[in-house]
């Protein structure tokens, strides 16, 4: 690339998105500053344990902030923290949602100690510029930006970089969701006239199963779990994910508990679903508040008079207490319920404790809906679970007895398939970008997926931010 762009996060891995922008020999912006996980790292020192920013700040006069997802803000404390006072760039949605990301975050990783957490909230809303889908910025003389629907969570955007000294217009895909998405538009097509894209590569070396089926998928493994007559636990991001599995156990409950003549219709009629996530449950109540941003499908739902994220078969765990109550009613009992808890990657959080509890009780079925990215506890289950094998959680053992189940269906990230499109015209070989830098994926990822790139696109130049 003729433009300078420095990765400090998502170069050989998923999590720990931040790359740097210059617009100027000595001035720069930064796009997102997520949090690594599991065994992922930056190329200077910053790890699952040490998150300080091990890059200098001299340049940085402004944060672009494509989503809320932790892996792409969960930084940002740590980026206050080393001295960073300049704005923060993001869609109006994700304005909303952001302080409580952070809010959590601060909870789970640095401190208890309330003053504090509201003294950093408070400074990033006041750094926060909220900035409408479309609408073009001026960021500073030489750099003007725009966000675009990614269709990946509520306020998802891909960010539009035009810097008018050079002419060039750089696209930072942050996450590109999938078409047909439960309660989000479709993302929107790639900039006309776009020199530099900068993309994800999470799924680059794979497609998804059929989408507009899943629902089907998990109705039949619910079903098929019901009959070990234990629980069903879900690890699931408490931003995106969890909606959307609240979205289609809702229609399935509508359908089938409503339906006498459905061989399942006791099953879902008692099916009770828990959400035990405490920002889950917030970013729910956010989600209901913003139904204009939702897609046509789902405000024909709230037409009907249904309520795809409040339906009376939910529950939501509040306090600690009640959380342990539930897990060792759980444990003891083993009465079948569906639920749902952070952490994604069963890397922290209450789902932790589920799987403490139960995943050696053969009753237990573990259903994974995301990706599970490598040194991961739940990439450890997804793997040895079937084996039976064990994992480590929080410094202990535990047996894996529970039956492991993956529906790859339910990822937000875009497949091989849906990337390609978004690039060009599959069809006819046309690129609509002149040069793509993949991001955001396992490094043998992104090699395949350049390669299917060369090949259906061969005059588009390809790089891996894996091999730079």
């Amino acid at each position: 690339m003729d433009v300078k762009l420095q990765h400090h996060g998502a170069r050989v891995g998923v999590t720990g998105s931040c790359h740097e922008l210059w617009y100027t020999e000595t001035d720069s912006v930064l796009i997102d500053i997520g949090l690594f996980q599991g065994a992922e790292t930056s190329p200077g020192s910053a790890t699952q344990d040490n998150q300080a920013v091990d890059f200098p700040l001299d340049s940085v006069r402004a944060l672009i902030v494509t989503h809320c997802h932790i892996d792409h803000v969960g930084r940002l404390p740590w980026l206050l923290i080393a001295g960073f006072r300049g704005p923060i760039y993001c869609t109006e949605a994700t304005a909303h949602l952001l302080p409580l990301v952070i809010e959590d975050a601060l909870k789970v990783g640095m401190t208890r100690n309330g003053a504090l957490i509201a003294q950093v909230v408070g400074l990033i809303q006041e750094l926060l510029r909220p900035v409408r889908y479309e609408e073009t910025i001026t960021v500073a003389e030489n750099l003007e930006i725009s966000f675009h629907q990614a269709g990946h969570i509520l306020g998802s955007s891909f960010v539009r970089c035009r810097l008018p000294n050079s002419r060039r217009q750089i696209v930072f895909s942050g996450d590109l969701g999938c078409k047909n998405t439960p309660l989000l538009p479709d993302p929107a097509p790639l900039p006309a006239h776009t020199d530099y894209l900068v993309l994800e590569s999470t799924y680059g070396d794979r497609n998804h199963e059929n989408r507009a089926e899943r629902a089907q998928r998990l109705q039949a493994i619910v079903e098929h779990c019901v009959a070990d007559r234990g629980a069903i636990l879900i690890p699931a991001f408490s931003i995106g994910r969890t909606q959307e599995l609240l979205y289609e156990l809702e229609d399935i409950i509508h359908r089938e508990g409503s339906n006498p003549d459905s061989p399942h219709h006791d099953t879902w009629r008692k099916m009770t679903v828990i959400v035990d996530s405490p920002m889950a449950a917030q970013f729910t109540q956010q989600y209901r508040r913003m139904k204009e941003l939702w897609d046509e499908e789902a405000t024909q739902r709230v037409h009907e008079d249904r309520h795809p994220l409040n339906f009376a078969r939910l529950h939501t765990v509040n306090g600690h207490e009640e959380h342990e109550r539930i897990v060792n009613y759980l444990r003891s009992t083993g009465d079948p319920c569906i639920v749902i808890a952070a952490s994604g990657m069963a890397t922290g959080g209450r789902m932790v404790n589920y799987l403490r509890a139960l995943l050696p009780d053969p009753r237990t079925d573990v259903l994974f809906v995301g990706y599970q990215a490598a040194g991961t506890p739940g990439r450890d289950i997804q793997r040895y679970g079937p084996r039976g094998g064990w994992v480590e959680l929080e410094g202990q053992r535990i047996d894996i007895k529970a039956q492991v189940h993956t529906l790859g269906g339910y990822s937000a990230h875009a497949d091989q398939q849906e990337l390609m499109e978004f690039v060009g015209n599959v069809k006819t070989g046309d690129a609509f970008v002149r040069e793509v830098r993949l991001v955001h994926g396992d490094v043998d990822v992104q090699r395949t997926f350049a390669d299917k790139l060369q090949r259906v696109f061969p005059k588009l130049t390809v790089s891996c931010a894996a091999d730079t």
